[in-house]
């Protein structure tokens, strides 16, 4: 009896060492599998917000990032020495730092992490269970069952989901290059109006002090009894209609300055230092009118809607392959409180019955139809308003040529009736109105060339690119 229950204890032992074993192994595999998972997971990182304003106090202080400056002319822009910025210059630190653009880069990022994310394959599903009898009799155990699933639904319509994903990211970086070109117009025409309201500024300061010196002798005059109240009065009204207008332009010169600084990511206190060198080459029309057929190679508004397209249609797909039944399946290990093992599958679908998805196709259909339209509509604006601009340039230009001719010979006038009214053979009133004519056309001429050189920037934005000029200077518009 002894033997045969000491070799029934050794066959209870090595049972047991084996169930030792079998239970080790499931655990390391185990183990295994979640430092697997693990390892592919992200830590947390902490990012407190900022506390106060980050504005930069000098140029100096912006740092040029030209990967960042997709246009090859201002990419390739060098400063001038003494700091001081001119249109092209002002453009550049309005690319690089303009709050606006910053975050459209972030909206950018975000693109790209949902391109990724759509780029991954679909994860597959494990469920388990395990069930323990209460009541068992003998030779009863626990029962446990072990499935793993898969989506193959998600796994068709995966490379028309990753392609519409991409296509978005496409879309937001060619909006982000969209948006940019809006900014470097703003910017110039800031430049522009600055740069011109200084030299208008400067007209109507010249033109107080010649009233003023104007009214002052008059007035003089008048107190002496050697001239009437009618003399002195057109000298006062000239004046003060010249300082009303100093008055309009410095307020109007204060918001364009906030408004560049503000474009700029600078603090409002900065004084930029802008130079004023405008110019007004001939432009080349027929190039111009040319550049009309590229447009959708050329703009990246134009390119970023057909990237829309593109996604949309890519939706519109991926809608239609929603339509057919959703189909997993998935394969089963399981154990019954009998201990019997089962090896098995499982398939589920769903029957397109009442919605088949037809909602959404009808919804990404109607969606595209609308970017379609939208493109179309586009097309069509951007060659109104560059035919629109080309018209208003040859009468502004044709206005400027009449303007500098009359503002010549009114200026040609204005020192033959300065000596007579010297010598008196003209009254103060005539030559007051003269030289409110000659104040007049020189504001009407800054005026034109302002008109001309915001025309030219908006040009250059609806062309997407630089002007066409005309060769060797010739006659252009």
């Amino acid at each position: 009896m002894n033997p045969r229950d000491g070799s029934s204890d050794r066959r209870i032992e090595i049972k047991e060492s084996g169930n030792l074993r079998v239970v080790t192994s499931k655990r390391i595999f185990f183990i295994a599998i979640w430092l697997l998972v693990l390892s592919g997971c992200a830590s947390y990182q902490a990012k407190p917000l900022p506390g106060g304003e980050n504005l930069a106090r000098s140029v100096a202080d912006i740092r040029i990032d030209r990967d960042l400056i997709a246009l090859p002319q201002l990419k390739a822009h060098a400063f001038a020495e003494g700091g001081v910025l001119d249109m092209d210059g002002v453009a550049v630190l309005a690319v690089v730092n303009n709050p606006d653009l910053k975050l459209a880069r972030a909206d950018a990022r975000i693109a790209h992490a949902q391109a990724f994310a759509a780029g991954l394959l679909p994860d597959p599903t494990l469920s388990l269970t395990r069930d323990f009898p209460q009541n068992g009799g003998p030779g009863s155990s626990s029962a446990f069952n072990a499935n793993l699933g898969f989506d193959l639904n998600a796994l068709l319509r995966h490379p028309s989901d990753s392609k519409a994903a991409e296509l978005d990211a496409r879309k937001t970086d060619l909006n982000l290059l969209w948006q940019e070109w809006q900014v470097v117009a703003r910017a110039r025409a800031l430049y522009i109006r600055q740069v011109q309201d200084r030299r208008l500024m400067q007209v109507l300061q010249d033109n107080r002090t010649l009233f003023a010196d104007r009214y002052q002798r008059t007035q003089t005059a008048l107190d002496r009894g050697l001239l009437t109240l009618d003399a002195v009065t057109p000298q006062l009204s000239a004046l003060q209609d010249t300082q009303r207008q100093i008055h309009d332009l410095e307020r109007q010169i204060n918001t364009d300055s906030h408004d560049l600084n503000a474009l700029l990511g600078v603090a409002p206190e900065v004084q930029l230092p802008l130079g004023d060198a405008l110019a007004l080459p001939p432009l080349d029309e027929a190039a111009v009118l040319a550049a009309l057929s590229q447009l959708p190679a050329r703009r990246p508004d134009l390119m970023a809607l057909q990237s829309g397209y593109g996604a949309e249609d890519a939706r519109y797909r991926a809608a239609i392959l929603g339509q057919f039944p959703t189909f997993t399946v998935g394969f089963t290990r399981a154990r019954d409180t009998s201990h019997v093992y089962t090896n098995g599958f499982g398939i589920s679908l769903s029957l397109p019955i009442f919605n088949g998805n037809r909602g959404n196709i009808a919804i990404e259909q109607a969606t595209r139809d609308k970017l379609h339209e939208d493109y179309q509509g586009r097309l069509n604006a951007a060659s109104s308003d560059v035919h629109r601009l080309l018209d208003e340039q040859r009468i502004n230009l044709r206005q400027l040529q009449e303007t500098e001719q009359g503002l010549k010979r009114l200026m040609q006038a204005a020192v033959q009736w300065r000596r007579a009214f010297e010598m008196r053979q003209i009254d103060a009133l005539a030559y007051a109105n003269l030289q409110a004519s000659v104040l007049a056309k020189q504001i009407e001429k800054i005026n034109l060339e302002q008109a001309i050189l915001l025309q030219r920037v908006a040009l250059q934005t609806l062309l997407g690119g630089e002007l066409p000029q005309v060769p060797n200077g010739g006659n252009g518009s």
